[in-house]
């Protein structure tokens, strides 16, 4: 893969650079937060070549693979050294969004360091149940600091991740959390601290998460009002001090035990669901994972997941549902591979297939599973199953991995040598099941003949979606629709406040801000329409959505009111855009009538590409 081109590609189609406000990546995927979703040509960004899908949510999600640390990379390479336009404001998202993105940017950059710490500690395990080494030697006890350490420093880690997601002072922020692991500290509050005659928790602050995140959160507040109020020749120490003498003392006052709490009544509240559901809660965990790993739902899981691993050392809910799942996408994908006709998809399910085994299941599901149903039903009865015997037997988790083949270490128990046999037994029942439904059930789908294709789709004519003066994209000020980054069109520029449907179709998504929407046509085209540039700073003001998403519209259905005069008075442009988003998939002729139309007037034909 050209990590360079493909990463250009992915820059362009997602608006430009300056569009891009924080760039990260998991395992598999590259993680974009966007000023503006409405600037992502999603169907033109999912025929990158090396990219496997793409997910929009609170964040852009770019699915890449094994190869996305280097994708990942290019990227930050081609955006870090680019100036961010003026013009260029974060868009208004929805509070629920904004809570998503903030989790995923501060414990998503965790995994590595507590999988890699959890594993050593489980292999370590391993090779003690085996009398390779004993765990009373010095090899092993040194060993075993190195694996204890990510978890035991976890507040740093998240003092860091927090402090990067909140572009704060990332050493005064590390500084403040570190006070309540210093272990002077720590003795004292064991030995009972006051502050003042305020009497200070006893709490064990190694391995929490959530006491660091308020710790710094309230940080970044006082950080920003004194920068704001200290003189500039001193501002380099009086504000960091003056920070760390606030922060600390209410974070060991308030704060501290608050996030201790929530850490506690999250972790236990899961644990409280397992204890009334028993089997029932992993099997369903399991049964729903395809779900939420393709629409990027299961990140939210993670807070609980490394609350569980600070508080109790393992975990019994979602890495061992992830188990049974991670291995029943590799049943049936090796299943398909094996019975197949198909070079392309026997070679797609084979890498699937072995990726599965190894925990990453974003090619299978991508690659398979999502794209056909007898596939996508193996894959939850064989999740089902396995998750069922998993509950079943009380299998627990003791590091945060994918699990897979070469991870299943991680269900090394200190306490019960059984764990690791049912773990691999779970494994065994999770994919002998969906290997043998698939072998039974799956059948060769009977692709369409280019014949066909042009049969079913005809000549394509489109209404002006607007009353106006018609326009090549060309001449519209902004570059992203002008150069057809996000597909071929046309533009209006209009004399009335209303956007109607160019065609029979389906309202997609309609932009919180009111100012743009999408639509799928009966015919098969993908439109999106933009009123004005840069509207989108109006924060929904002027703009008045008439329909929602899924709704069916018909040709000349009322989609959007807005205020032409409110847009025109607060200095926007307002041209209005109509793209078609798929269009490498048609020829597209727009027609420029010399006078102003109606949109009752056709402005623009499609006819599929051969």
């Amino acid at each position: 893969m050209n990590y360079l081109q493909t990463a250009q590609e992915i820059i362009n189609l997602v608006g430009g650079s300056d569009n891009i406000d924080h760039t990260d990546h998991c395992s598999t995927r590259l993680r974009l937060t966007l000023r503006d979703n409405a600037r992502v040509n999603q169907p033109a960004l999912e025929k990158v070549p090396g990219v496997l899908g793409v997910r929009i949510n609170a964040q852009c999600q770019v699915i890449i693979g094994s190869e996305v640390i280097g994708v990942y990379q290019a990227v930050k390479s081609l955006t870090d050294d680019q100036p961010k336009s003026e013009s260029s404001t974060p868009v208004r998202t929805s509070r629920m969004s904004y809570i998503i993105d903030f989790i995923i940017s501060v414990f998503q950059p965790l995994v590595p360091a507590i999988a890699g710490g959890g594993v050593l500690k489980s292999i370590l395990l391993l090779l003690d149940l085996m009398g390779w080494l004993s765990r009373n030697s010095s090899t092993y006890k040194v060993l075993d600091n190195i694996g204890s350490a990510p978890l035991y420093f976890l507040p740093i880690l998240v003092a860091i991740t927090t402090a990067m997601k909140l572009k704060v002072n990332i050493l005064v922020a590390v500084s403040a959390v570190s006070v309540m692991v210093l272990p002077a500290m720590s003795k004292q509050l064991a030995e009972g601290a006051e502050f003042f005659s305020l009497d200070l928790k006893n709490i064990a602050y190694a391995s929490q998460v959530f006491p660091a995140i308020l710790c710094v959160i309230f940080y970044a507040q006082t950080e920003k009002f004194f920068n704001r109020y200290s003189p500039g020749a001193l501002r380099i120490f009086l504000s960091p001090m003056l920070s760390l003498l606030v922060t600390v003392p209410v974070t060991l006052l308030f704060l501290g035990p608050l996030g201790y709490e929530v850490g506690a009544g999250l972790a236990t509240v899961i644990l409280w669901l397992y204890g009334k559901l028993g089997f029932v809660a992993t099997a369903l965990l399991a049964g729903v994972l395809p779900f939420m790993v393709a629409s990027g739902m299961h990140k939210p899981m993670i807070p609980y997941v490394v609350a569980s691993m600070g508080q109790f050392g393992r975990e019994m809910l979602y890495l061992p549902a992830s188990l049974a799942h991670n291995i029943a996408e590799a049943g049936t994908c090796l299943a398909i591979a094996l019975k197949t006709k198909d070079k392309v998809l026997k070679s797609t399910a084979l890498s699937s297939g072995i990726s599965a085994l190894c925990g990453i299941t974003e090619p299978a599901l991508y690659g398979i599973t999502l794209l056909h149903k007898k596939a996508l039903c193996s894959v939850i009865i064989g999740s089902v199953i396995g998750g069922a015997f998993i509950g079943w037997m009380a299998v627990e988790a003791f590091a945060l991995v994918g699990p897979g083949l070469p991870s299943i270490s991680l269900f090394v128990s200190p306490d019960n040598k059984w764990n690791i046999v049912w773990a691999l037994a779970a494994a065994g029942i999770a994919f002998s099941v969906s290997f043998f439904i698939t072998l039974f059930i799956w059948r060769e789908e009977q692709q369409a003949t280019p014949a066909d294709s042009l049969q079913a789709t005809p000549e394509l004519r489109f209404n002006s979606p607007a009353e106006g003066q018609v326009i090549p994209l060309e001449q519209v000020n902004d570059e992203v629709f002008s150069t057809r980054i996000m597909g071929d069109g046309i533009a209006i520029r209009p004399v009335k406040g209303a956007l109607y449907a160019p065609a029979d179709g389906v309202i997609s998504n309609v932009f919180d801000t009111g100012h743009a929407l999408s639509m799928l046509t009966n015919g098969g085209v993908e439109l999106i329409f933009h009123i004005g540039i840069d509207t989108i700073k109006m924060n929904g003001a002027g703009f008045a959505p008439q329909v929602s998403a899924q709704q069916p519209v018909k040709t000349g259905d009322l989609l959007v009111e807005f205020d032409l005069e409110a847009i025109i008075t607060a200095g926007y442009d307002p041209v209005i855009m109509m793209v078609v988003t798929n269009s490498e998939r048609f020829s597209v002729s727009a027609e420029i009538p010399r006078l102003s139309i109606n949109n009752h007037h056709n402005i623009m034909t499609l006819k599929e590409s051969v």
